[in-house]
């Protein structure tokens, strides 16, 4: 056994591995990455200005931000927004997840806000512009 793979060894040895022939690679040119969004200046500025009018128009008290009211202000004008996007893009699933997440999240933002203090609830619901 060992004079076979000793003969193997040697032959092994005397035989040069053959090269293969390589073709040069062209450079190629790398595009430049674009943003993942492509938002203007403008349009981001006309985001943040309605959003600090819905602020300020649901707001309890000065600098709140984070009550159900605000939160479910912001978000109605989201869906809003987002079902007028989806009237155009009917195949944007992934803007659809969002719509949907967010639908769910007013929901349970509603439900939090009726079981807590309905004279509220209501009177949100008729300045939204939602159905009770």
């Amino acid at each position: 056994m060992e004079k076979k793979a000793r003969k193997v060894a040697k032959k092994a040895k005397k035989t040069p591995a053959k090269k293969k022939k390589v073709a040069a690679k062209k450079p190629v040119a790398k595009k430049a990455s674009k943003p993942a969004v492509s938002v203007k200046k403008g349009e981001v500025d006309l985001v943040n200005m309605k959003k600090d009018k819905i602020v300020k128009e649901f707001a309890t008290h000065e600098g709140d931000t984070g009550s159900p009211e605000v939160q479910i202000a912001i978000l109605t004008s989201r869906v809003l927004q987002l079902s007028e996007h989806l009237k155009d893009h009917k195949k944007d699933n992934h803007s659809r997840r969002g719509l949907l997440q967010m639908v769910g999240k007013r929901r349970r933002l509603l439900q939090y806000l009726k079981r807590k203090e309905e004279k509220r609830y209501k009177a949100l619901m008729e300045r939204v512009g939602l159905k009770a």
